[in-house]
Order: structure tokens, then sequence, then C-alpha cells
């Protein structure tokens, strides 16, 4: 039996596991959110629901030798870099403001109000079932200049090194990635010394958190 968290249980996060429980009918779901009232809107017979901030859900339940098949991002912060930070710990690493001058390598940047920078290959509203082609885009049916992963994987900015973790279709709409990836996200960081970028992304949208070990 598969086992899929999802972490954040509002909009995406209700797609989410609407759409994966048809896809993997043999899956448990572990479902973290930090509102009870959320878990009102769930039917399924085969999900466990847990009450609490989604962030600490991941750092306190997430080990190496009991993981889940799959992460399911779905909550307004960059799990994937808000987890590195935890498991490392605050008196070894930081967050830290991302230069000003990275914007023109960007596409379509648009920073959030604790820092990250979220970009993005479409200039226009995308649909929430979209399929995510190898290739081209579902809207324009145009094709894809770079896959959004490889760009950050190869972004330059001075003093910064760039981490990237790819998010994978599971459904239409709806990417997660493996714990396994974390792991070595996080022992990537552990190794350098510095500033740092981490990203998480698909084929066509990121985040990107700036970061630095003390």
């Amino acid at each position: 039996m598969e086992k899929i968290w999802i972490i954040g249980i509002g909009r995406f996060g209700l797609i989410a596991v609407d759409r994966l429980s048809k896809k993997y009918k043999n899956a448990h779901f572990v479902l973290a959110d930090s509102e009870n009232k959320k878990f009102e809107l769930i039917q399924y017979s085969n999900c466990s629901l847990e009450q609490t901030d989604g962030v600490k859900f991941l750092f306190e339940h997430l080990k190496q030798d009991n993981a889940p098949d799959w992460i399911i991002p779905a909550l307004p912060v960059h799990l994937a870099a808000q987890w590195c930070l935890c498991s490392i710990g605050s008196d070894y690493i930081g967050r830290i403001d991302i230069p000003h001058e990275i914007d023109s390598s960007l596409p379509n940047p648009m920073r959030g109000p604790g820092g990250d920078i979220y970009v993005t290959h479409a200039s226009f509203l995308c649909p929430d079932n979209c399929s995510e082609p190898e290739d081209i885009c579902t809207v324009t049916k145009q094709k894809r200049k770079q896959n959004m992963f490889e760009l950050l994987e190869k972004i330059e900015l001075h003093r910064f090194y760039s981490l990237v973790i790819q998010s994978h279709q599971l459904a239409p709409g709806v990417g997660g990635f493996k714990p396994a990836q974390l792991f070595d996200l996080k022992n990537k960081i552990e190794q350098i010394q510095g500033k740092m970028l981490i990203s998480t992304a698909c084929r066509c949208h990121g985040v990107i958190t700036g970061v630095e070990k003390k």
C-alpha cells in the first residue's frame, strides 16, 4: 500500500486528495493542516487527519526508515526549504534575502512577503488540471523553452550555490516529491558553506528561498 502525505488542506490540498484518491485507490493518505474545520471537507475512508502545522508535522514525523512514498506540498510556504531549515537547525543555517540582481535571469519573478521568489513560464493563470506535457504548454500549444527545474539549477548568482528539488506530477495539477529527494537536499546543504538558493520546481513553475550557513 502506498503512503502519501498531503501537507496543507486548502484548495490545492483538497484537489490533491480528490484526484490522487481516484488514481491510487489502495493508497493511504495522511493530511496535515493546522485548521480543524478543513477536515470536515474530507470524506474519504483512506485518510488519516493530523491537526498541526504542516512544516512541524513533516519535521517531527519524516524519518528515513518510515517515510511515505510521496509528499505533496499544498500550503503557502516553501515546504522543502522550511523542512531543511528546521532539520539543520537555526544555530547552523538561516534565511537571507535574495539580491534583486537575480530577477532579470528569472521568468516572471514575483517576491512573496517572506522573501521567497515565485517564478513561472506562464504569463496567464494556468488551469488547475494541467497535465504538464513534456514539451509543450497545454494553453498556448507552444514549445516550452526549458524546464523550470533545469533553468533554476543553472542560475548563476555571485557567491550563491543553487540546489533544486524537482516536483513530479502525480495527477493533473498535482505535484510532489519523494522523501529521498528531501534527505538528499539536506545532505547537500550540510556539505556547503556560504549562501544558497534552495528551489522546488516542476516544468513550468518554481519557488526559490535564500539561505546561508552560519
